[in-house]
């Protein structure tokens, strides 16, 4: 197996609902070309339910997911640091390409509520693989 092109961290607050979603995106999407983590600045007890279903209902199960603290390892091993809505929480280090996503926080929604958000990762999810695919090809 070849090296992956990027490692990607998605960061936010509770990592139960935006990060896992993500993550479970772009490893669906990107297979083994991409190394992909989540973690949040304050765990959550387990992955939100709704975001948990509205995953499946587009055939990605991320219901075995478990959300994670965010570590300083966990950053300085990733090349791309996707934060959504933790502030200063996430630790910056130099050499790293961080990218915010300002994306509704589901924790408490319907599902309902988290289809747009999670529509709304895809399109974010595919704009990353494309550009990491780019700069594989420059």
């Amino acid at each position: 197996m070849n090296a992956p092109l990027a490692s990607v961290l998605f960061v936010c607050v509770h990592n139960a609902g935006r990060s896992q979603m993500a993550a479970g995106f772009l490893r669906h999407l990107a297979g083994d070309r991409i190394e992909v983590r989540s973690a949040g600045s304050v765990p959550g007890d387990q992955v939100n339910p709704s975001a948990v279903r509205a995953m499946a209902e587009i055939g990605i199960d991320i219901a075995d997911q478990r959300p994670k603290v965010l570590t300083t390892e966990a950053v300085q091993a990733s090349d791309y640091v996707i934060t959504m809505g933790c502030g200063d929480a996430c630790p910056v280090f130099p050499g790293k390409k961080y990218l915010d996503w300002a994306l509704e926080d589901p924790a408490g929604q319907g599902v309902e509520a988290v289809r747009p958000i999670r529509d709304e990762i895809r399109t974010l999810i595919e704009g990353l693989v494309a550009e990491i695919d780019a700069r594989q090809k420059a």
